[in-house]
């Protein structure tokens, strides 16, 4: 008779040690086999023991897998999450050129227009005499009406007066185009030292900031372009991201390249299932 109970004991405790739960499933294909939705009230821990609880993890971390047989471990990335409500950088885009602009200069005198205004064509010359620095277009998507969109245009201006000892200034204005219309537009001068050490060479940075809010969905191009206003000497050497002709190796188009940088930045929102 105690055989008996002790091969009834054996045998419930070996089903017990083997038996599988299913929750809103008949046939569970592991210990717990949960099949629907599942709410977490508090902590989720990980890798315990029969004698220790489990690690519950860190503000921030994320629960990731070691493979199979293996127990997940919390980890920190290095990533921010995109969190509804927000903005949050979706892509940048970045271009150089070194040929630049030198159709603007030796006798080419400049357009005399002093203003412009957002929405004016590349292409209208009565707007201006624009040069496209084409190295630097750029073309982009946008997914989300609420945004914003940033432009970062800098480079190199350069100045050669025909005579060293006597200054000379040339004024002009870059622009950033979307779509063939200007967006953004920043006019400056650069003059020349009266100095023959020089030899009637100046340069100098430009450099050009500007945010767009909501542009619509869609694919967009991107051109900048720049234009000569007007010169004290229409003799004078003018270059826009490279060189002056005649500068006698002073400086390079690599120490004048152009670059264009853009941020596009989205609104985050989600949609209920």
């Amino acid at each position: 008779m105690k055989k008996i109970i002790y091969c009834c004991a054996a045998g419930l405790l070996s089903f017990y040690a083997n038996a599988q739960v299913g929750i809103g499933t008949a046939k569970p294909k592991s210990v717990l086999d949960v099949n629907g939705k599942t709410t977490l009230r508090k902590e989720l821990r990980v890798g315990g023991t029969s004698t220790q609880a489990g690690d519950a993890g860190l503000n921030g971390q994320v629960l990731v897998s070691q493979g199979e047989g293996l127990p997940p471990v919390w980890k920190s990335l290095n990533v921010s999450f995109m969190e509804e409500g927000q903005y949050k950088l979706i892509n940048s885009y970045l271009s150089s050129d070194q040929t630049g602009i030198i159709s603007l200069s030796d006798n080419v005198a400049g357009d005399g227009i002093l203003v412009n205004s957002v929405g004016d064509k590349l292409i209208d010359l009565t707007k201006g005499k624009w040069v496209k620095i084409d190295g630097l277009q750029n073309s982009f998507t946008v997914k989300n009406g609420k945004n914003r969109l940033t432009y970062q245009f800098q480079t190199g201006v350069e100045i050669k007066a025909p005579v060293a000892t006597t200054s000379e200034s040339v004024r002009f204005a870059c622009g950033v185009f979307r779509n063939g219309l200007l967006v953004a537009v920043r006019p400056d001068r650069i003059a020349s030292n009266n100095n023959s050490g020089k030899n009637g060479l100046q340069d100098y940075i430009f450099t050009l900031n500007y945010t767009e809010q909501n542009v619509p969905i869609g694919v967009h191009t991107i051109e900048i372009a720049c234009r000569k206003i007007d010169t004290s000497n229409a003799g004078s050497q003018f270059a826009i991201g490279r060189n002056a002709q005649g500068s006698n190796g002073t400086s390079s188009a690599f120490t004048l390249e152009s670059t264009m940088k853009m941020d596009l930045i989205e609104y985050v929102s989600y949609k209920n299932n």
